[in-house]
């Protein structure tokens, strides 16, 4: 029996898995796709908000700001990328400037410390891209940006590297018993038992949440589509560009990303399922925004179009509790924007203070925080380069040319926890095949990888879990 099972393999159940075996908990992760980081987790903007935006004395504004207090370090354990470029709000009329004075004397009030509003002048100095008909804008120095899939398989990998356990596609149908004697059961058998469930589902929050009687939440979807350019624009702007938001929410961003492409988007749709397919209504509108933050927008440079779903509920802020329902099951429920940059404390709070009422915890002392980094190995000298060849030859072989990724970091991101076992979980850890190709050339040759690796056919490969296989059989 586990003191802990996480159900949901995304950012919040990843540091609340990390923070268990932290404090001494036996803990494992339930994730019902076949790979951890492939709901809403990896499909956002990767921003560490500083934390103005969010209603003073709600859920989201305390951990908005603890977490972004916390990622600069987070990262830095856990060997993922992270700048502090800092975030600006921009203002095109006298009534987005007034907003602009709300959103610092709201951000005070929550904790963030060096706002400033910004006259026209002082904005065109720090981005000189923006639109002329910008009138000013609120800076937010404290924002930064950071890669979502790179943070969150960190945490997982972490966690397992000090002894947590992960089950895929696992797709709980029944919860049986309570606290101290709870039994997840999945619909091909499998089972395990826990005394403390914490229900970080997404989407899929309320049916878990439902399996133990608790029915006190309804769960939405809000599709967003995004436009990513490629690095070689990637100094088009070098902070988080903001449109002042409305009741209607932030709008779209303009932004730099860790790996310095230029990230567009998101819209804000309405959605009944979890489909990420794009549209060219979705992108039309993306564009159109992104033209009015800034002038010659080098759209020439698309690489790629994508969509993510992130989850809501009735409530219209995070709920984090234990369940009224079921003593033992807590809630991570509609974890929505800022909910990437409150992951680290919502991680501690959970365990530190909800567990820590049900279960003892004490510091495991064998508990190491650091994950060695990628080798990231064409930022790396000439001479450091030779050093890990003369080590390990599989390093000194290029599979993606646009993204400068060896065959050492392939076979070593398919051997390491949270292990790859696609196209995709390949290319979320490593960006073999995120360059200006997106794969066309690199994927043949990183499906043998995995077919090699994992002792097992090319046409059992797949590029994200059963039902999407590259390869049918042979033609001859």
């Amino acid at each position: 029996m586990y003191d802990v099972v996480v159900i949901g393999g995304g950012v919040i159940g990843a540091f609340v898995l990390r923070n268990a075996v932290k404090r001494g908990l036996t803990a494992c992760m339930l994730e019902v796709r076949s790979d951890v980081c492939m709901g809403q987790s990896k499909a956002n903007s990767g921003i560490v908000h500083a934390g103005f935006d969010a209603a003073e004395g709600s859920l989201k504004a305390k951990f908005n700001v603890l977490g972004n207090e916390m990622m600069p370090s987070v990262a830095s354990e856990l060997g993922v990328k992270y700048r502090n470029n800092g975030s600006l709000v921009v203002a095109f009329s006298d009534e987005d400037v007034k907003t602009l004075y709300l959103l610092k004397e709201r951000g005070e009030k929550n904790g963030v410390k060096g706002l400033e509003i910004l006259t026209k002048e002082q904005l065109k100095k720090l981005e000189p891209n923006v639109s002329d008909k910008a009138v000013g804008a609120l800076f937010a120095k404290t924002g930064g940006i950071i890669c979502p899939y790179e943070l969150t398989i960190a945490a997982i990998g972490n966690a397992m590297d000090n002894g947590a356990e992960l089950m895929t596609d696992f797709d709980t149908a029944r919860i049986d018993g309570g606290f101290d004697g709870y039994e997840l059961i999945a619909y091909d058998g499998r089972s395990v038992r826990a005394r403390t469930i914490v229900n970080c589902a997404g989407l899929g929050s309320r049916k878990i949440a439902s399996l133990v009687g608790d029915n006190s939440f309804t769960v939405g979807g809000r599709k967003g589509e995004y436009i990513l350019l490629d690095r070689e624009s990637g100094d088009f702007v070098s902070h988080t560009l903001f449109f002042t938001p409305t009741k209607k929410g932030k709008g779209i961003l303009v932004s730099q990303t860790v790996d310095n492409n230029i990230i567009l988007g998101p819209t804000a749709e309405e959605v009944t399922d979890g489909a990420t397919y794009t549209t060219a209504e979705g992108l039309a509108a993306v564009t159109a925004k992104a033209k009015e933050m800034c002038d010659n927008v080098p759209f020439y440079n698309t690489i790629t179009s994508f969509a993510g779903v992130r989850a809501y509920c009735d409530r219209h802020d995070f709920i984090i509790e234990e369940s009224k329902a079921s003593k033992g099951f807590i809630n991570c429920v509609g974890i929505e924007s800022p909910g990437l940059t409150s992951a680290p404390a919502i991680g501690e709070y959970v365990v530190n203070e909800l567990i820590g009422r049900l279960l003892p915890l004490k510091d495991n002392k064998n508990f190491n925080p650091v994950r060695t980094p990628d080798y990231l190995f064409k930022r790396l000298s000439r001479e450091e380069k030779n050093e890990i060849i003369k080590k390990d030859a599989t390093y000194g072989r290029i599979i993606c040319r646009c993204e400068q990724i060896t065959e050492g970091e392939i076979r070593r991101a398919l051997r390491e926890n949270p292990k790859a076992k696609d196209i995709d979980g390949v290319k979320r850890r490593t960006r073999a095949g995120m360059g200006r190709c997106q794969g066309g050339f690199c994927q043949p040759y990183v499906a043998e990888i995995i077919a090699d690796e994992l002792k097992i056919g090319l046409d059992k490969v797949t590029k994200s879990g059963d039902g999407t296989q590259i390869l049918v059989g042979k033609t001859k």
